[in-house]
């Protein structure tokens, strides 16, 4: 007994059974929190496989965190689902938006080195069948590294694929929103210019040889979808070669140019459009990547080709 009258060996006893609790809470919270991390990291790097483009089954981690793109049309997607942070690579055509010029280039889309991918501990690589390049696909597959095909082939298609990439890189919500809005959009245009003419529309992606659009590209979709018929529509080629002859002879009454490209040749001035003063410059990346941006291009065709009555009469050169 202590002089204050405390039993000593009780108050001994108390403080050990106080300490074992404490310490017994303690490990429960440090069990719960590990199981707890271990399960977030499970969710994390789990695998789950989806079906591409191309109809291929793919493994995936649940939650990839360091993406490769090759492909400027996937980089614009990825940044527009919100996934940018995880964009660990890009190739050196992917210029939009802003942000994408500070990824780690991996190569141009014909050529990505699978080396640079590797050592960016790619999780997951993303493809678009215009622009790559078989051998490096099977590459990666044998290192691991799992490749996901986008494939669309029209304007519905660009936005279907945005929703399955959305899905694949856990961006759900977003996707749905963003290609709610594309869908909307899209209705829009067609709205208006369902009940109006429709111009011939002659679009020129190169000068020597005269290169166009033909029945399977993006392009020749979007001059349906804005109100127009492209002179090139009957060409099973996606991008076939014209002659100058055949151009003048099928008398466009429009004609689109590449923004910052050549002017009209004198000879291509013969034609209807040239007269009518109905030749426009148009930025191709919004025709040409199927991405959110296609709408865009969809937009500008469509206020080309059946310009709002205020603006009828102003058909220059732009």
């Amino acid at each position: 007994m202590s002089p204050l009258g405390f039993n000593t060996a009780d108050c001994e006893s108390s403080t050990r059974l106080r300490a074992r609790v404490l310490c017994s809470l303690i490990l429960s919270t440090l069990v719960v929190l590990a199981s707890s991390c271990s399960s977030n990291k499970a969710s994390l790097f789990a695998a789950r496989t989806v079906t591409d483009e191309l109809g291929r089954s793919v493994k995936v981690p649940a939650q990839p965190q360091r993406i490769v793109s090759l492909a400027p049309s996937i980089t614009e997607t990825l940044f527009a689902l919100g996934a940018g942070d995880r964009v660990a690579g890009v190739t050196s055509y992917c210029d939009y938006p802003q942000e994408a010029r500070q990824k780690p280039p991996v190569g141009d889309t014909l050529k990505p080195s699978v080396e640079k991918m590797v050592a960016l501990k790619a999780d997951l690589v993303i493809i678009s069948t215009a622009s790559q390049v078989e051998a490096s696909f099977r590459r990666l597959e044998e290192l691991g590294i799992p490749v996901y095909v986008s494939n669309p082939r029209s304007i519905d298609g660009v936005i279907e694929s945005i929703d399955r990439i959305g899905e694949l890189v856990d961006a759900r919500e977003r996707a749905h929103q963003l290609t709610d809005e594309l869908r909307r959009r899209v209705a829009t245009v067609q709205s208006r210019v369902a009940e109006t003419p429709r111009p011939s529309v002659l679009v020129i992606l190169g000068i020597e040889p005269l290169i166009t659009a033909g029945a399977g590209s993006f392009i020749n979709d979007l001059i349906n979808r804005a109100g127009g018929r492209s002179i090139s529509a009957d060409d099973t080629a996606d991008y076939p070669q014209y002659s100058i002859e055949t151009a003048i002879a099928r008398q466009p009454e429009i004609i689109l140019l590449q923004t910052g490209g050549n002017e009209l040749s004198e000879r291509l001035r013969q034609t209807p459009a040239a007269r009518s003063h109905r030749v426009y410059h148009i930025d191709v990346d919004l025709l040409l990547r199927p991405g959110p941006r296609i709408v865009d291009g969809l937009e500008q065709l469509a206020a080309k080709f059946h310009p709002e009555p205020s603006e009828a009469g102003v058909r220059t050169e732009q």
